[in-house]
């Protein structure tokens, strides 16, 4: 669906345009002003989209974010929301960025089991991710 909207050939009531990304309102908004950023060219995933356009779709929601707090509407917070892959609640295979206002009582929840981790538990994720970063040649963070 978002090819087609990308494409033209699908509705959408769309906020922002560029040759590389198209931001337009969400469908099933979580709130009034909920928007999606997404590239033009088909990615389903995070591993598919290089870093030039996944920098431009952050770009494009951070204006957004700020447009949402200087809009009418109801806003005391934004969110930004990726979902990559089945498991993180994907569900249009195509990499989108949810940017959406945020304000008390609003509803909107996410359930974790939110609590402090030992420092062993936290320096082990960071060698994983670390080998990570090896594995696709990203010598920035160490």
């Amino acid at each position: 669906m978002f090819c087609a909207i990308a494409r033209g050939e699908a509705e959408a009531s769309v906020v922002h345009a560029d040759e590389t990304v198209l931001a337009f309102m969400d469908l099933q908004p979580v709130t009034q002003g909920h928007l999606l950023v997404v590239p033009r060219f088909h990615a389903v995933g995070l591993e598919d989209l290089d870093t030039r356009t996944g920098a431009r779709v952050w770009e494009v929601a951070h204006q957004l974010g700020r447009a949402l707090r200087r809009s009418d509407l109801r806003c005391e917070g934004v969110n930004l929301f990726l979902a990559d892959g089945e498991a993180a609640f994907q569900e249009v295979f195509h990499v989108h960025l949810h940017v959406f206002p945020r304000f008390k009582g609003d509803g909107f929840r996410l359930e974790a089991e939110w609590r402090v981790r030992e420092r062993h538990e936290l320096d082990a994720a960071a060698t994983a991710v670390r080998r990570g970063l090896a594995q696709i040649g990203d010598k920035s963070v160490s």
